[in-house]
């Protein structure tokens, strides 16, 4: 199975974290990526500098867009966890995004769907100056992400479920 570096950095290029991914397949929603219980995630801020994963877990990151998302299994609290960002750019050995520190969250057992960190956000809008163009992206991403994920509308409707199944399959 081919990996790659999940790499995301702030809008200055700062490194911010990164995890080893291993490439699932593409489709109409984007490039899937599984991180298997037990995948180092590095983050180059403050005292914790890697966690291990303590479940599977799958991403997708939108073609042309805005948005990635992570899918997390029963029992964690939190099911889809997407980063606003820009539009990935991959390599031959990572894919990387800027994060842009605004978040949508769907958690268990009640569906409730929030965008959090709009404090993050609007701090790093003037720290780092983002034209507007980012902003007004960024802020629609979030809304639009909100509505599919209270919808649910696909691919947040369970289609993250056969690449789980597959990541699962190949790392038994």
């Amino acid at each position: 199975m081919p990996e790659l570096d999940l790499v995301l950095t702030k809008y200055d290029g700062t490194p911010h974290r990164s995890i080893r991914t291993l490439l699932l397949g593409t489709d109409e929603f984007g490039t899937w990526l599984g991180t298997p219980r037990g995948s180092v995630i590095n983050f180059h801020y403050g005292p914790t500098r890697t966690r291990t994963t303590t479940q599977d877990a799958v991403r997708v990151i939108a073609h042309d867009a805005w948005w990635m998302a992570m899918f997390l299994p029963a029992p964690d609290p939190t099911e889809i966890y997407c980063d606003v960002i820009t539009p990935a750019v991959r390599s031959r050995t990572a894919i990387t995004v800027i994060d842009l520190d605004l978040d949508v969250v769907r958690r268990r057992p009640n569906n409730h769907v929030e965008i959090e960190d709009e404090d993050e956000f609007a701090e790093n809008t003037g720290k780092y100056a983002y034209p507007e163009e980012v902003i007004t992206a960024a802020t629609t991403t979030a809304a639009t992400l909100q509505k599919a994920l209270t919808t649910p509308a696909a691919p947040f409707n369970g289609h993250h479920q056969k690449w789980l199944t597959h990541l699962t399959s190949i790392n038994k």
